[in-house]
């Protein structure tokens, strides 16, 4: 697959990919120079929690928050 470098240097990297990889806007990469005309892309670990919302909205069982009786810090 072919892309062009922009009139401000920027690259774009295809939908296809994007898509496959769940590449969404602002996601930070790194690039390597291996050699002349040679270049790796990689893209930043999105940390710990990356994920965590759809994993817990794709719980198959609704209604399984319970919440837990705590004491107020007012009584303390």
């Amino acid at each position: 697959m072919k892309t062009t470098v922009s009139t401000k240097g920027q690259l774009i990297l295809p939908a296809e990919f994007r898509k496959q990889d769940a590449i969404e806007p602002g996601q930070s990469f790194s690039v390597e120079r291996l050699r002349e005309g040679q270049y790796r892309f990689t893209r930043d670990d999105a940390g710990t929690n990356a994920g965590l919302v759809d994993w817990l909205l794709s719980c198959p069982v609704k209604g399984f928050f319970v919440p837990l009786e705590s004491e107020s810090t007012d009584t303390l």
